[in-house]
Formats: C-alpha cells, structure tokens, sequence
C-alpha cells in the first residue's frame, strides 16, 4: 500500500466540475487528490500577426500557481518574468490541446487557456491538461456551426507515473511520491491511444527500456480513465461534437 493506501495503479480520486466560471466561453474545476486546478477557455476574434488573413486561427495556455497552492506562499510570477519551469509547463498544455484542434475550423480566432493552481499535491501540469480540454470543448461549442467541422477532433489527457525506491511502479504520484521517485515521468495521450508528449527522468537511478514500457502501460489505463471522466463531465450533448465532421 502506498501513503495514501492505494495500489500502485490506482488514480486519487478525480473530480471534474464544467461552468466553474460565468464569464469566460469554456470553464471546468479539476480536482485529483488534493491538487486543484481552475482552468478557462477564453475566445478572442484576432489572431496572432504571422496568421492574419491565412483563415487559420491559434491556441496558446498560460500557467500559474496561486500564492496560496502550497504550504509556503508562492510569489506572484511577472508576465515578463516567467520561471523556467512555469514557461515549460504552459508551453506543454498548448501542445497538448493543439494536437487535438483544427485550428482551421475555429477560423481567425485565438483561444487562450489559462490553468491556475489554486492548490498543489504533485500532478498539476497533468491535471491542467485533463481540466483544460473540458474548458476547450466548451468553449468551441459556442463558435461551432452545425453542419460545420467541430474544432476538436479527439480527446486527450494526461497523468504522471514513477518509479520508486523499492523499484515498483506507481500510477498518478502526489507530491510525497513524485520528490522521493527514482524515475518520474508525464504521459499526454490521445483518445484514439497515440501518444502527444512524454517526459521522463531518472531522478536518483537509471531505468530500463522494460521498466518504461511499463510505466507507459500504466499510463494508458490511467488516461482511459481520466477520458472516461471527462466524458461524464461534458454530458452526451458535448460528447458526440468531439471529431464531428458535417
């Protein structure tokens, strides 16, 4: 059992709340364990200089963790100075999301996704990911044109997984977990099960090809799952739009 007595390929616990904010065209709450994220979808009718008038649009996330997300306050991060690793993170949920977006189909438009920590336990650019495609799929609903092409053409999420001291694998590490791994890695996947993104390092130890592949195993159990999930928070009217044609 692990610190929190789950075996070690069993998820935290996963909430997933659509509408958490009235303003912005999609929005949805992520909670995995105790991480929580907020994550926005916001749609502007401009796009970025090098894309005007190619009928092409784009997608870019920003990141943040609230002062308040751990147990010491974090300072508030400058727009133009951004640490390493908050640039790293927000750049990998833009790839994430734009490997599933026709960024032709949502025309001369910008969707900017922004995911803030409102608390941290490990997994949170994971979670961010997770959340930030409900916020997606929301917000394309409101630009979508029946009979048109629906700007999501799959769905895609993410989790972490690791390799500990003892040797075992262990799915969807909190923070405990994730600082004392041997190997930590973070796995982006698809719906139809191809992989967008993986990020792994042997922290304390190398790891084996094997020992990879099963970590990557594990994961796709892990984002099947966490797909399921996201399903459930669209409902059957958000459902069937993802990778709609006509």
């Amino acid at each position: 059992m692990r610190l929190n007595r789950r075996r070690a390929d069993e998820m935290r616990e996963v909430f997933i709340e659509r509408r958490a904010q009235q303003y912005p065209a999609g929005s949805a709450l992520i909670e995995v364990g105790n991480t929580k994220v907020l994550c926005a979808a916001t749609i502007e009718d401009r796009v970025p200089h090098f894309l005007k008038g190619t009928g092409t649009g784009w997608l870019n996330a920003e990141y943040s963790m609230l002062p308040g997300a751990a147990a010491e306050r974090i300072p508030r991060e400058r727009s133009n100075k951004l640490s390493g690793r908050t640039m790293e993170i927000q750049r990998l949920i833009g790839r994430a999301l734009r490997a599933v977006t026709d960024l032709t189909a949502i025309g001369e438009r910008t969707i900017t996704v922004d995911c803030d920590v409102l608390q941290a336990d490990g997994g949170t650019r994971t979670a961010s990911i997770t959340g930030a495609f409900v916020a997606l799929v929301e917000a394309c609903e409101t630009i979508y044109q029946v009979g048109g092409t629906f700007p999501v053409t799959d769905f895609v999420a993410a989790i972490s997984a690791g390799i500990d001291k003892d040797g075992d694998k262990l799915l969807d590490l909190c923070y405990a977990e994730d600082s004392a791994a041997e190997a930590d890695c973070n796995v982006v996947m698809t719906g139809a099960g191809e992989l967008v993104e993986v990020q792994i390092t042997a922290e304390h130890k190398t790891f084996t090809r094997a020992q990879l592949n099963e970590l990557l195993d594990m994961a796709s159990c892990g984002i099947a799952e966490l797909i399921s999930l996201q399903k459930d928070a669209l409902g059957r009217e958000l459902v069937w739009r993802v990778g709609r044609v006509g």
